[in-house]
């Protein structure tokens, strides 16, 4: 088997070169119809009418990011398919549809973007992105133009029925096979497909569970595998993967067929927040007319929706009261941390909705008004009181540039901290104004802030503002500012003193 896959490894390579524009389009035709479900089109929208009546009706307001559905014959998943897709308002338009499945017929090297046509069902020709697939084959080496391994893949065409019965309007596909079974390679996909997981786009990640346990462990098996899932958690995912396999479960040769896409899902979700993971349904092949219960194959249709975060008001207010709690906060955290290792338990529903809004912030840590830390986070993806209560831990165990502080030292501490308001592009660093802006600057992987109350504190110019915090903060070098791209912000400071 090793030898046999080392073969078709080789023979994969000859049909992975980069480039296709001069490539004749051929489209990919039908291959599970007639065999997965029904090759007759007045059939199968009769068919699809009955398994969308059947299946679980939209239980989130928010259209799915993702979704998981099966991929088996219509007579046996289907209707846990159609809950899947029942997630998805039937107006809702995408840009495009990533569709991604594991390979059951070909073990290659990365994963293969199918580059070479549209894809053709009894229901009409759904169309491919060929733009965009053509650009991420060219862009990046872990993708081929491949396919071979399309032409007797069942798991991506079982889903386009599902997607040409269900949505009310016209979408392109971005059809990818993975070939190669690998955190590695699941890593580096999720790291590629990442900036499309948006609202604009859908991704419909096709998987069975279980294979062939009986009935009575396949249901074990395979809700294991789903809490997993909804942990939104790679790592928790591929140990419970290995926990059912040391089971000795019999019958089992696997938990989750697709698992190396279901697994590049969650390399993408899993630092996401506000993400919801719902477990819409689950059914196994014993539980159709046409199942047994002896050897089965399980079913999960999955959701993964983006909650709406509360919006950050453009200017900045806050009562004297939250100051106050926030600076309270801040000191019985470091005291807890420096003493006990612990940190304040918080009850966030007695909090007001400010310190509930999520917001950015950095916290100082002084003693005898020498700096002893000082840590941030610019994104606002956090609740205010939690941001404040992380960011002084990390000032504390962080402070790798300062002396650290001691138990004695407590009644000493002054504490700042500066709440900010949201990022905004400017174009030109004329845009940015000295001592009330702070500046964050990005380029590639490398990024640098300074707060306003830098520019007092230092009395740089504004060129040696910006060129400190390329070369100090960002590592770009002194004038990497300069083809950066340059976001400003306001900051709300205020500490054991006054607001400043």
């Amino acid at each position: 088997m090793k030898a046999k896959h080392l073969i078709i490894a080789a023979f994969a390579g000859l049909y992975a070169e980069k480039g296709s524009s001069k490539e004749t389009l051929q489209n990919r035709k039908p291959y599970a119809a007639g065999r997965f479900y029904t090759n007759n089109p007045d059939e199968l929208k009769v068919n699809l009418q009955e398994l969308f009546l059947k299946s679980v009706q939209k239980k989130n307001k928010k259209t799915p990011l993702a979704i998981v559905a099966p991929h088996a014959g219509y007579v046996f998943s289907g209707e846990v398919a159609a809950s899947a897709y029942n997630q998805i308002d039937h107006g809702c338009k995408f840009e495009r549809v990533f569709v991604i499945g594991s390979s059951h017929t070909n073990s290659f090297s990365g994963a293969s973007v199918y580059c070479s046509g549209n894809f053709e069902t009894p229901l009409g020709t759904v169309e491919v992105d060929l733009e965009l697939a053509r650009q991420l084959v060219t862009e990046n080496n872990i993708l081929k133009n491949y396919p071979e391994a399309h032409l007797h893949e069942h798991s991506l065409e079982v889903q386009l029925p599902f997607l040409q019965y269900h949505l009310h309007s016209d979408f392109k596909i971005v059809p990818v096979i993975i070939g190669s079974s690998t955190a590695e390679t699941a890593k580096k996909l999720a790291a590629i497909f990442k900036p499309y997981l948006n609202e604009k786009n859908l991704f419909v990640i096709s998987s069975d569970f279980s294979h062939y346990p009986d009935y009575k462990d396949a249901n074990v098996a395979d809700q294991a595998t789903a809490e997993a899932i909804k942990t939104n958690n790679p790592a928790k995912l591929i140990a419970a993967l290995e926990s059912n396999q040391k089971k000795n479960i019999s019958g089992l040769v696997t938990s989750l067929c697709g698992w190396s896409s279901v697994l590049t899902l969650l390399y993408m979700t899993e630092k996401m927040p506000d993400l919801t993971v719902d477990l819409i349904q689950y059914k196994n092949s014993g539980d159709s007319l046409y199942g047994d219960k002896e050897r089965v194959v399980g079913y999960y249709a999955i959701s993964f929706s983006h909650e709406e975060a509360k919006k950050q008001p453009d200017e900045l207010t806050m009562s004297d009261e939250d100051k106050k709690y926030l600076l309270n906060l801040a000191h019985e955290t470091v005291k807890e941390y420096i003493l006990k290792g612990i940190t304040p338990e918080i009850d966030p529903t007695e909090l007001s909705d400010t310190l509930k809004t999520p917001y950015g912030a950095f916290v100082t840590l002084y003693t005898n008004h020498i700096i002893r830390g000082c840590v941030g986070r610019i994104d606002a993806n956090l609740p205010l009181w939690k941001v404040v209560k992380l960011m002084t831990v990390s000032a504390v165990t962080q402070n790798y540039r300062f002396k650290t502080i001691q138990p004695d030292q407590l009644n000493e501490l002054e504490i700042e901290i500066s709440v900010l308001t949201p990022l905004k592009r400017i174009q030109s660093a004329d845009e940015f104004i000295m001592g009330k802006h702070g500046i964050y600057m990005k380029k590639e992987n490398y990024t640098g802030t300074f707060l306003p109350q830098v520019a007092d504190k230092t009395g740089w110019t504004k060129e040696e503002f910006l060129g400190h915090c390329a070369h100090d903060k960002a590592g770009i070098g002194w004038k990497g500012w300069k083809t950066a791209e340059l976001y400003t912000y306001e900051a709300l400071i205020f500490g054991d003193g006054e607001e400043k």
